[in-house]
């Protein structure tokens, strides 16, 4: 009770309402008292009512006369005290209710109300995001465009503002809190059954520990995506069953690790997140010696992936304090100093380097080192860690090969995970995949369908696939070349390709067109535009459904026809 909008009404006009209420008592009861004359000229007692009645409009002013006699001398000296008396009670009284109205309290409340409002009739599936900010932003945006609604709770009443100015369809309900306990998650629905999924991407690596705990105790079917920066404490998330464990900085460097080894991995990586096209060139990380400059979580990353491929490297650090915190084999190849010094680059060698990455927290300091690179050896391969997105112009006119952003990484990774999980999959599949093997399935995709085909993932089951469902229910077989017919002509096909297939806990990657299709499966493809409308058709229409597995048009049988 003491938390809610009505509480703080009743606690803050309690004092407004007892001075009202005094100043009309005085009021009502020396008219009583005082002794009126009637037409006749007799002596009269005005009644409670005709009292309470001509206070309650003289109070506010009105006046519409003197009731139910003209007033004696001494009525009207009582009158004109009680008009000034209730007059200032009044005033005092909407001067509190205004007041009341600015109380950030009240307001807070008053939001509060409205938001778990919005929370009660929310009936589709949703993300609680926790923190608003350019990630959240981009992940609100996906996460929409994929048919989530989103949830935010900020403890920033700026951020708070510059979200409701997005003015986001279908709006996204946002809650302040100063903290994120348990009831502050439980007000934000995490105990619905249509909320999937929370994200909490913190720099914070303890709080991000305590978000998991909490909403695991609140929801143990929800999905939690959420920031780790080492690995310790990934493998504490991983123990409270975090399904989706993001590292930036590991993935930066597992992604450079694949295009050292299998660029053609590491195109179909890109693809699958929508940065690139399947026909871009392959990237360029040649063999030789390598400059990391800012030696922080992301450089020891790079340096872990360069080491096990062999590759030379030397490390620039500009923080001598963290030389006890390096290994030997860290040691033997750091320098401390300035990146962007053209002595201390020459003198490491950066004539003969074959590419420089400069991955220090501050975009600032990585263009002014690649800049001062470029200018001692215009051939060498460019590699940038870019902070922040709102300085993506910049970097795209600084003619760098390769852009890696922490913050696009993270986007990417927890949408595709959350609202996307069968390509998160596919993507935890191919790497373990060689070059050979992903240089063959580009090739299909870019041969069968086109340079960037469409990604389509959904489940046999009644909801989404009602004809297929009904027709497997019936005993009958049904086999994945289903999904390539085409609905104009049933000896066509249509240009898709099965990427996954998810039965149960087993995982068969690129199914064959014979394979058979079971109630319950996930399914993964990859086709243009057309197909998917195709298929969608094939899956919900009984008319479509009964062509492609007739050849024959279904006749429709009015009421009335024999």
């Amino acid at each position: 009770m003491r938390n809610n909008s009505l509480f703080i009404i009743l606690q803050k006009m309690r004092r407004p309402f007892l001075v009202i209420l005094i100043t009309y008592t005085i009021a009502i009861l020396g008219l009583i008292l005082i002794d009126g004359i009637d037409a006749n000229g007799n002596p009269y007692k005005m009644s409670i009512f005709d009292a309470f009645y001509f206070i309650s409009y003289t109070a506010t002013t009105i006046g519409f006369g003197e009731t139910p006699f003209t007033f004696s001398y001494p009525q009207r000296m009582w009158v004109t005290f009680s008009i000034y008396l209730t007059v200032l009670g009044w005033f005092y009284s909407i001067g509190s209710l205004i007041s009341l109205f600015q109380d950030k309290l009240f307001l807070q409340e008053i939001e509060k109300a409205k938001f778990l409002r919005q929370i009660k009739n929310l009936n589709e599936k949703f993300i609680v995001i926790l923190g608003y900010n350019q990630i959240t932003r981009k992940i609100i945006i996906k996460a929409m465009e994929q048919g989530f609604r989103t949830v935010v709770i900020e403890r920033d009443k700026m951020k708070i503002h510059n979200l409701i100015l997005e003015n986001f369809t279908p709006t996204v309900p946002v809650l302040y809190s100063e903290n994120y306990s348990i009831r502050v998650l439980e007000t934000a629905g995490l105990k619905k059954r249509n909320c999937k999924a929370i994200v909490s991407l913190f720099e914070d690596d303890a709080l991000n520990l305590k978000i998991t705990l909490m909403a695991k105790a609140l929801n143990k079917n929800i999905k939690i995506a959420v920031k780790s920066t080492t690995t310790n404490h990934t493998e504490n998330l991983k123990d409270l069953d975090a399904e989706v464990v993001v590292n930036p900085f590991s993935i930066i460097s597992s992604e450079i690790n694949l295009a050292l080894c299998s660029p053609n991995l590491f195109k179909l990586e890109k693809w699958i997140y929508g940065l690139d096209s399947l026909n871009i060139t392959s990237p360029i990380f040649p063999k030789g010696l390598y400059i990391v400059c800012g030696y922080g979580r992301m450089g020891r990353k790079i340096f872990e992936k360069l080491n096990e491929n062999d590759i030379g490297m030397k490390l620039v650090e500009i923080d001598k304090n963290k030389n006890h915190e390096l290994s030997k084999d860290e040691i033997s190849n750091i320098v401390f100093g300035n990146a962007d010094d053209k002595e201390l680059l020459l003198d490491i060698g950066i004539k003969d380097a074959v590419a420089i990455a400069a991955v220090t927290d501050d975009d600032t300091t990585n263009l002014s080192i690649l800049a001062t690179a470029k200018k001692l050896n215009p051939k060498i391969i460019t590699i940038v860690r870019e902070n922040d997105m709102v300085d993506d112009f910049l970097f795209k006119n600084a003619k760098i090969n390769h852009i890696f952003t922490p913050s696009k990484i993270l986007v990417n990774k927890v949408t595709n995970a959350l609202v996307m999980p069968l390509s998160d999959k596919f993507i935890k599949q191919i790497i373990k995949k060689d070059n050979e093997w992903a240089s063959k399935l580009v090739s299909r995709l870019i041969k069968d369908i086109n340079e960037k085909p469409l990604l389509m993932e959904f489940e046999i089951n009644e909801a989404l696939t009602p004809q297929i469902y009904k027709h497997l229910l019936a005993n009958e077989t049904l086999f994945f070349s289903l999904f390539s017919i085409s609905l104009y002509n049933k000896e066509l096909k249509n240009n898709v390709v099965p990427l996954l297939l998810q039965r149960e806990d087993d995982i068969i990657l690129l199914p064959e067109w014979k394979e058979e299709i079971k109630i319950g499966d996930k399914i993964l493809l990859a086709c243009d535009e057309h197909a998917k409308n195709d298929i969608e058709y094939i899956c919900q229409n009984v008319y479509e459904f009964y062509y492609v597995i007739t050849g024959k048009e279904k006749q429709i049988i009015f009421k009335g026809n024999k």
